[in-house]
């Protein structure tokens, strides 16, 4: 358990840190997902295949357009 201080901050335990690998100065992503607080890593490719370029938050994780129209039942062609 951890309370938040006055600045609005909590400390993320140690153990958790490190099973992580959250280090001093590391960027999180806050979001919220129903009625929870997440905090992770950012990603800078796509989760599907590995894209970095042309992405998009689709259900909380970063997706390439490709991998989006696919996900949404659309038909992608090889050029």
């Amino acid at each position: 358990m951890r309370r938040v201080d006055e600045l609005g901050r909590i400390v993320i335990p140690v153990e958790i840190r490190r099973r992580f690998g959250i280090d001093v100065r590391d960027p999180l992503e806050i979001s919220v997902r129903g009625e929870t607080i997440v905090l992770s890593k950012p990603h800078d490719a796509c989760v599907f295949c590995g894209r970095t370029g042309g992405l998009d938050e689709f259900h909380g994780r970063q997706v390439c357009s490709t991998c989006r129209v696919e996900l949404s039942g659309g038909v992608v062609r090889a050029s």
